[in-house]
């Protein structure tokens, strides 16, 4: 299923007005001298935002499960003149998010951004997945933003609190700042329409747009310098089809299991990772509400838009035709090898 959106987003992508990523805007002064918090930033646009971050001098706390993986991308940050720290942390961990939070503080002293960026997938039908299998994905996808983001907000709110310039007005809506706080919650495309084999990973990344959503709302009307973005990916290149889990339940819905499925998960992820981060620091500096990054997120976004009940019946369609048009083709090879 997830091919054929992606094959959909490719032959629109030539009759729409999707603007290529500008690379060439020069936003490091809304992040130099401040301090960034990021989870996964172990490799993919973890490691990406770091690595972007640290060229434009803004100091970084790292974070990610893997050790090893966390080592390296520190290692790629020795000739920026920044300050990079390590924590190897779980994200689903809510005590030691929060312990990470406050080593932060100790270690930088402030506290300006956190990307709660790191993330797990699963395939499985809603019948063959196992309570436990929901519950990782919950707990890494949506309640990992949870802790950073609760764990993170009071710090980053006093960090910005702290730079208050005094303009003489009285009016709250008039507040200045010397320095800048964003959160930054990586949802999904998946975040803007459900798919078969995908319910838990649908369910944590719908939660998070919602829970993003609202938060930038409050964080409007409060005024207080801090701001949030919801971030949407298509298809990058991460690690993040390796280390996906699944079953065979899939398998009932004609869609294939294991590495087969792996496999065809990875030949999906084709945007690359640095330009994602870079559209990521790009919509934080602008204070976007959402962020869509690639063609497919754009077109799956736009189809939702325009068919909101039945978005499902075109991809399905679009799917049934895919397969129909592949067979021909597939028939076709034969018929002109015997021959």
């Amino acid at each position: 299923m997830m091919n054929n959106i992606t094959t959909m987003a490719t032959t629109l992508r030539q009759h729409l007005p999707l603007a290529p990523t500008d690379t060439t805007e020069d936003i490091s002064p809304y992040y130099r001298d401040h301090v960034a918090a990021i989870t996964g930033a172990g490799s993919g646009m973890g490691r990406e935002l770091a690595i972007h971050l640290a060229k434009m001098g803004c100091n970084v706390a790292l974070s990610d499960i893997d050790p090893k993986a966390l080592a390296q991308t520190k290692d790629m940050l020795a000739g920026f003149n920044i300050k990079a720290t390590t924590t190897v942390l779980d994200v689903s961990d809510k005590d030691a998010v929060y312990a990470w939070s406050e080593n932060v503080m100790r270690e930088h002293g402030k506290v300006n951004f956190i990307f709660n960026n790191a993330g797990v997938a699963l395939y499985s039908t809603v019948e063959g997945s196992s309570i436990d299998e929901l519950e990782w994905v919950m707990d890494i996808n949506f309640w990992g933003v949870v802790y950073g983001t609760k764990a993170f907000l009071p710090l980053i709110k006093n960090s910005v609190k702290l730079s208050e310039k005094d303009t003489g007005k009285q009016d709250k809506q008039a507040r200045e700042f010397s320095e800048h706080g964003h959160i930054i919650n990586i949802s999904s495309l998946f975040g803007l329409t459900a798919q078969p084999s995908q319910s838990a990973y649908n369910a944590s990344k719908f939660a998070v747009r919602g829970f993003t959503e609202s938060l930038r709302q409050e964080l409007d009307i409060q005024n207080a310098g801090v701001s949030a973005t919801c971030v949407h990916p298509g298809g990058i290149k991460t690690n993040i089809a390796n280390s996906a889990r699944g079953n065979d339940s899939i398998s009932d819905i004609g869609m294939s299991s294991g590495r087969k499925a792996i496999s065809s998960f990875n030949k999906l992820l084709r945007f690359d990772p640095s330009e994602a981060a870079w559209v990521i620091l790009q919509a934080a500096a602008h204070n976007d509400r959402r962020c869509l990054i690639g063609n497919d997120a754009k077109i799956v976004d736009a189809m939702q838009r325009v068919f909101p009940a039945h978005y499902s019946s075109v991809f399905y369609k679009a799917n049934k035709l895919a397969r129909t048009l592949k067979g021909k083709k597939r028939a076709k090879s034969r018929s002109s090898t015997s021959a």
